[in-house]
């Protein structure tokens, strides 16, 4: 993929990432197949598909929760790929993660006070307790929480407030970069909209760079700056949101876009939605060839002999698709 377009330059550069898993005697699930984006620093990028897509595997093998199989992850110009020690600590500081269960990704054991200030101590940040009691007060006041919560543990909480504290956890390092890994699915609808606004605020008083993965493509139009499409542990289409969502290139992604409730019954009544035919196939030795050959309108024979270049079709749109 070239460089980045925008003004900013790139904080995150991924190149031909992968993270493959063993399945069984002489079996491989590719949970990530090669897959590219960058993010330019300040800006949102919506990674979507369907639940096995490998969303949340490129999530976690970005923070090195899983070693990658292959490719390069580049953080502010430096590859982090094989970072090791003290180096690797230190980068960690500006790297942080929104898992999607608020209360599985809490310690249940911890207080809320306890488990903002775990990364605090770890990375030695201030010299006494109570200068760090009082960053934990602060960053609870910042996601909506008032300094009472702080000796309150997770099991006292609702799911949007403890998603606030596990926001409040991943911003006490005053981080660079945050993934947010299906952060607001779990939440009601209502709670979503609170969530994202104050993401959203965050980034723009914190030059906060995100990547949110995330199945909901009207959430993702709100908020990405750019978007990128995954099927079967591809990328097969990535452009700016708006350009995407008007004019989808790649049949899958127009299947996912058309899928979306529209809050017009005169639309709903004269619109075909193009359904997805069939089920995911394995990701387990896929087949050669295009991975959604076998679910597209448009599939010829070269679609299951020769697997389609991810190639620019209109600046700074790119898609995988030999029938474009």
């Amino acid at each position: 993929m070239a460089a980045s377009s925008s003004s900013q330059a790139p904080l995150l550069e991924v190149e031909n990432l992968k993270k493959y898993f063993p399945a069984g005697k002489k079996q491989i699930l590719k949970a990530v197949d090669g897959v590219s984006f960058f993010i330019a620093r300040g800006e949102t990028l919506g990674l979507v598909g369907e639940s096995g897509c490998g969303k949340t595997t490129v999530g976690r093998t970005i923070l090195r929760l899983y070693e990658p199989d292959g490719g390069n992850i580049r953080f502010d110009g430096e590859d982090i790929s094989h970072l090791r020690g003290n180096h690797w600590k230190k980068m960690t500081r500006r790297m942080q993660m929104v898992f999607q269960d608020p209360y599985a990704s809490l310690n249940p054991f911890f207080t809320v006070g306890e488990i903002i200030e775990e990364g605090l101590i770890i990375h030695k940040l201030y010299s006494n307790k109570a200068e760090r009691r009082e960053r934990v007060y602060q960053l609870l006041e910042q996601v909506g929480l008032s300094k009472e919560h702080a000796n309150r543990f997770p099991h006292e909480f609702s799911g949007g407030q403890r998603q606030r504290v596990g926001i409040a956890r991943a911003l006490a390092l005053d981080p660079d970069f945050l993934i947010c890994d299906e952060a607001i699915s779990a939440l009601d609808v209502s709670i979503q909209a609170q969530v994202v606004n104050m993401l959203m605020r965050f980034q723009r008083e914190m030059n906060l760079t995100y990547l949110f993965i995330t199945h909901d493509l009207s959430m993702v139009r709100h908020i990405a700056d750019h978007t990128a499409v995954m099927y079967l542990g591809q990328m097969v289409e990535y452009g700016v949101t708006s350009e995407l969502y008007s004019h989808p290139a790649h049949p899958y992604t127009i299947g996912l876009l058309s899928a979306v409730p529209v809050p017009d019954p005169e639309y709903c009544r004269t619109h075909q939605p193009a359904h997805l035919q069939g089920e995911v196939p394995s990701p387990i030795n896929p087949k050669p060839g295009c991975r959604f050959c076998d679910r597209c309108p448009r599939a010829t024979e070269r679609c299951r002999q020769q697997q389609p270049e991810f190639t620019e079709i209109a600046p700074g749109h790119y898609a995988a698709c030999h029938n474009l």
